[in-house]
């Protein structure tokens, strides 16, 4: 009897972890895949078959987390995971001298402390328990550009982002102990649903402030900038690279229009791109 290879993906609702998860699908892996509503579990039982796992969990609830684990550790048997991909993350914008301290806190909750929870969980599924059997799994952890290259506005999740990539740094070095592999993928803008939430996104709090201008333009800007962005299906393609590849980078940028969105930014001086940010949202005056 053929076993299927097992995933664990957060947040596949929607965006990168859907397809993802449909990708490891055709490839003939069993994924155990996270979503927050019972909704969302049965939908996606019904279209994707036996082999997707809905796994209830929140990466903010730690014992909603250990739950998972081990429902996933008793399907595994004595075996492990191949791998985990910590997906699962959400935005939180405004201007940082106007933004609620609650605000920024939650925002590092999804996307910096959720990672790290999940990934404790289910380190002993991926190899540190030496009594399991099989290949020792890998970790893939979902950045974003915006921790290398940081617009206004987004400041909390830039902070975010740029501090699991520091975790991600010190967590792949204290993995080789045990043979588990980490890798990062920074995507770019992609036509996911983060980019339409963003569009819906109550911002009025900042209505008063003197940035709210400048904040209804950069909102359509960004969203337009999503609606013209990569594929959530080219994304996914790099998550199963970075999840089989027998070398793997330690990370991945997969970036539309490169050159200006990634090579350029990150080439020049600080100041020259203050300089042009500052300019086209308005912040210079004449």
């Amino acid at each position: 009897m053929t076993r299927f290879k097992d995933v664990v993906i957060t947040g596949v609702s929607t965006g990168i972890g859907l397809e993802t998860t449909r990708l490891l699908l055709s490839k003939g892996y069993r994924v155990f895949g996270s979503v927050r509503k019972q909704t969302d579990a049965d939908r996606l039982q019904k279209q994707m078959g036996d082999r997707y796992v809905p796994l209830i969990m929140d990466v903010t609830d730690a014992d909603a987390i250990q739950r998972a684990s081990e429902k996933v550790g008793a399907l595994l048997g004595s075996e492990r995971l191949a791998g985990l991909v910590n997906n699962a993350g959400m935005v939180v914008s405004g201007p940082l001298l106007y933004l609620r301290p609650s605000e920024f806190r939650r925002q590092l909750e999804a996307n910096m402390v959720g990672p790290l929870m999940v990934t404790q969980a289910f380190a002993p599924l991926l190899g540190t328990d030496e009594k399991r059997t099989g290949t020792v799994g890998r970790i893939v952890n979902i950045s974003s550009t915006v921790a290398k290259v940081v617009p206004p506005f987004l400041g909390a999740y830039a902070a975010s982002k740029w501090g699991l990539e520091g975790m991600s740094e010190a967590l792949r070095r204290e993995l080789m102990l045990f043979g588990i592999d980490l890798v990062i993928i920074e995507p770019g803008t992609g036509n996911t649903a983060m980019y339409d939430k963003g569009e819906t996104e109550d911002l009025s709090e900042f209505q008063t402030t003197p940035y709210w201008g400048a904040i209804e333009n950069y909102r359509k800007y960004i969203v337009a900038e999503g609606r013209k962005g990569l594929p959530p299906e080219q994304l996914a393609n790099a998550v199963y690279v970075a999840l089989t590849a027998a070398k793997p980078k330690t990370r991945y940028a997969v970036v539309p229009q490169r050159l200006k969105n990634w090579t350029l930014p990150r080439l020049f001086p600080d100041r020259v791109v203050d300089n042009a940010i500052g300019k086209q949202m308005g912040f210079i005056k004449k």
